[in-house]
């Protein structure tokens, strides 16, 4: 019997994929090593850590309060007073990076009256100090200023000083009477300081096993050496209030990347009257209230150098918080000792050379030689 096309009836199409088979039991992977192929996939699959802004800022450390040491007994004759202070010096040193001078012989009313001839440095309009603008190292000395990277506003200001003729000149045309009698008050300040930086370093070298480095900052493009240089510090109502937290950060963050711009073995803070002082490093930071009058002695590239890593560079800042009228003033020394170079040259040239020698023997001869003849002749 044919089958025609029209009686066949319509069947539905079912195209669903049939069930997976069932895994067999004990079936052992193609995979030789299972545990290896895991370990990779979770180390391939795993996000790093990332290291975020707010890490960058060191941690605080327990308090700790640097020791007191007495200026008078580190620089005494009595080898007893030495060598127990010394020895202080070195621990807080290697431990923290910093110790408090006491007794160190600077004037407090010196102190006290540059700080305020500083402020009218700071009170030179903005368009006058593109021209007293510093660059390191070609020119360290000037204006910078630090803003805020949220709102611009200003948070502190810096003027490094130092006894530069190029930057006598340039200030004392901006700024004629106020410079005058900053660049005084600052000349005998300085002077007390590194009187006071060149009697307790040769101390506390004496229980490093390396050498000082040649001062490598502070100097222009010519090789000419600035010397101590002053960093001197305006700290605003704003980093002083509520905003001085955000200040001291941005401010301590820079510095731990950029470094420091100046080589120095040692720097000293003259910042009577602070509420607290920072010490940063890498590792981490501790703050402690000073004592009134004190200098805060700071460790600079050189010593780590030549403490050979035992001792470590480290940022000092003070903090100011208070209800003033007027900003804060605070000042840090860079020092760095004397290079011998130019004791070096001066002995070069006071040196006869054999060349010299010779020709003036040569002359001595000949004027023996012509007295002779005319003794003679005559």
């Amino acid at each position: 019997m044919a089958v025609t096309p029209q009686s066949i009836p319509d069947i539905p199409i079912d195209f669903r994929a049939p069930p997976p088979s069932p895994i067999a039991s004990g079936r052992r992977s193609s995979f030789a090593n299972d545990d290896v192929l895991t370990e990779f996939l979770e180390t391939s699959l795993r996000v790093p850590d990332l290291i975020l802004p707010d890490k960058i800022f060191p941690k605080q450390k327990c308090l700790e309060t640097p020791p007191k040491v007495d200026f008078r007994s580190l620089c005494s004759d009595h080898e007893d007073y030495v060598a127990s202070s010394s020895d202080v010096v070195s621990d807080s040193m290697a431990r923290i990076g910093c110790f408090q001078l006491v007794n160190h012989g600077v004037p407090r009313e010196l102190m006290a009256s540059s700080r305020e001839v500083a402020q009218a440095i700071f009170q030179v309009p903005p368009e006058k100090r593109a021209t007293v603008t510093r660059s390191p190292p070609e020119k360290p000395w000037g204006f910078e200023e630090y803003h805020s990277e949220e709102d611009g506003s200003e948070l502190s200001e810096e003027f490094v000083w130092c006894r530069d003729h190029d930057l006598k000149l340039k200030m004392e045309g901006i700024s004629p009477v106020g410079y005058s009698k900053f660049s005084k008050e600052m000349e005998a300040l300085m002077s007390s300081i590194e009187k006071v930086a060149e009697k307790i370093l040769p101390v506390m070298l004496k229980n490093f096993p390396g050498k000082l480095l040649a001062p490598s900052g502070g100097s222009d493009h010519q090789g000419h050496e600035f010397g101590t240089l002053c960093c001197v510090y305006k700290h605003s109502q704003d980093s002083m209030a509520d905003g001085w937290a955000n200040s001291l950060k941005y401010d301590v963050i820079r510095m731990l990347i950029r470094g420091s711009d100046y080589s120095h073995a040692l720097c000293l803070h003259v910042c009577d009257g602070c509420s607290e002082f920072h010490v940063y490093s890498k590792k981490g930071w501790l703050s402690f209230c000073p004592e009134q009058g004190a200098l805060i002695i700071t460790a600079g590239d050189q010593i780590q150098v030549a403490s050979g890593g035992l001792c470590k560079q480290v940022i000092g800042r003070p903090i100011l918080k208070g209800e003033k009228d007027d900003d804060g003033i605070s000042m840090a020394f860079l020092y760095s000792p004397p290079n011998d170079t130019t004791t070096s040259e001066t002995k070069k040239e006071a040196t006869i050379s054999l060349g010299q020698q010779a020709l003036l023997a040569m002359i001595l001869i000949l004027v023996y030689q012509f007295l002779i003849f005319v003794y003679k002749k005559f």
